[in-house]
């Protein structure tokens, strides 16, 4: 900047001295003060603003890195040479992008090893849970169709004596009936292997997600926009993700339509849920509705995060973000081999 300054100030000294010489004797005194000024002002000016148009671009540049590290894309390197007086800071802006790099990798990593590893050590805990659900359903269901038995029994011998009291266990009997067909549509929803189970998330998805919106009167669109194939971690963190964002659709929304998708980026796997329900107001939800805190503890083993944006009458937007270096850093090991 000073040497910038310097030279518009020699410029401007140069036509002045060389100005004067040419139209001294022709003007007066304090014109020729004017025509300096105005010479003056006009070199400056035309000098500071192609400083600033330099140093916006550079600003600008370094912007454009901050936004995109911003939102995930922890691989862009910004160009040092030309820098100058940038060059430090767009220096250290490249080595934190290499060092954020690096660790988003290392957590993808050792995230996906840590969820196989918790799936492998939960498998008989499940099982072991399907067990108990198993007798829980038995239970349940077999004390609601001894009552509902019970009340049927008994409707004869009511229906001879008090023909209203008898219309009371009808509707006795429907309620109870309806409870325990509710009951046994969730315990047999439990007990369901995990549609993942022996398939890719595409796979379980084009056969899953349409059931579950035809089963909940829900119109579903589902995009899928993911070229390379996922590792086994992602789709599973993934499919439990979108199971509960679609239980609270079905529970809280009281939507029509649906709309999944899932995209990717260069160093991203990006999940959206839309729906054109109610909506809500962040600050009337009590803490741990809406499942976030599952879906960001979910998310957050692999690196990722998870974001719920609603306003009242506008529907609600899940959206779901992975990193997504495994694919190309296995590209680089084999180059390396």
């Amino acid at each position: 900047m000073m040497l910038l300054f310097a030279a518009s100030s020699v410029l401007s000294v140069a036509v002045w001295v060389f100005g004067g010489r040419y139209v001294g004797s022709q003007v007066g005194k304090d014109d020729l003060w004017i025509g300096v000024a105005a010479v003056f002002l006009l070199v400056s000016g035309a000098f500071g603003y192609w400083a600033a148009q330099r140093y916006q671009r550079r600003i600008d540049l370094l912007h454009l890195g901050l936004k995109q590290a911003a939102h995930g894309n922890y691989a862009i390197r910004l160009p040092e040479e030309g820098a100058r007086s940038f060059a430090a800071a767009i220096r250290e802006f490249n080595e934190l992008q290499a060092a954020l790099e690096e660790r988003v990798k290392l957590i993808e990593r050792t995230g996906e090893q840590q969820v196989m590893r918790e799936a492998a050590l939960n498998e008989e805990a499940v099982q072991e849970e399907r067990k108990r659900l198993a007798r829980d359903l038995h239970d349940t269901v077999s004390q609601q169709l001894f009552a509902i038995h019970m009340s049927a029994s008994s409707l004869p011998k009511l229906l001879e004596l008090n023909h209203e009291k008898a219309e009371s266990v009808m509707e006795q009997l429907i309620s109870m009936s309806s409870m325990a067909q509710k009951q046994m549509r969730g315990f047999i929803a439990q007990l369901r292997p995990l549609e993942l189970e022996g398939r890719s998330l595409r796979e379980a998805l084009d056969k899953w997600f349409p059931d579950y919106c035809r089963q909940n009167n829900l119109q579903g669109v589902l995009e899928w926009r993911v070229k390379e194939k996922l590792s086994e971690a992602k789709e599973h963190q993934l499919f439990l993700i979108i199971q509960e964002s679609m239980a609270n659709v079905v529970k809280h929304a009281g939507a029509q339509t649906a709309l999944l998708t899932i995209a990717e980026t260069e160093h991203q796997i990006i999940m959206t849920l839309q729906d054109d329900g109610a909506g809500f107001r962040a600050d009337q939800v009590k803490r741990g509705s809406y499942g976030l805190s599952t879906m960001r503890e979910r998310a957050s083993k692999l690196g990722g995060d998870a974001s719920i944006i609603s306003k009242p009458g506008s529907g609600t937007r899940v959206r779901v973000t992975l990193p997504n270096y495994s694919h190309k850093g296995a590209e680089e090991r084999d180059e390396r081999e």
